[in-house]
């Protein structure tokens, strides 16, 4: 079963820089190393901040595009992965893996379907 692992950040807190930046891309490299090694990646990456989103929607036929973020709210998605694991513990297991390396909350979420 394939899982989404949101990486949750908080935009308006200034994020590490420096030695700091640098251990913590460390610890996460080694992890992401760590789910290609056990079989379980399928894809991750960052995102750049939401103030870079463009958010489409199609009402009535007319459409509109608006800068931003979809939700108003301090946390947004910050990266991802897509894993694939036998159950929702398994994911978990996973996320708390990813909590502790990237040091911020991560969203798990089963897909409903792969196209």
């Amino acid at each position: 079963m394939h899982y989404l692992m949101g990486v949750r950040i908080d935009e308006s807190v200034p994020q590490p820089a420096g030695a700091e930046l640098d251990a913590r891309m460390a610890r996460i490299a080694a992890f992401n190393d760590e789910m290609k090694a056990a079989g379980v990646w399928v894809f991750g990456g960052g995102l750049t901040y939401s103030d870079s989103a463009t958010v489409v929607r199609v009402e009535n036929g007319r459409t509109s595009m608006t800068d931003g973020p979809f939700a108003e709210t301090k946390e947004q998605l910050g990266g991802f992965y897509v894993i694939e694991v036998d159950d929702l513990d398994a994911a978990l297991a996973w996320a708390e893996k990813a909590a502790t390396v990237c040091e911020v909350p991560i969203e798990v979420r089963p897909f409903g379907g792969i196209a």
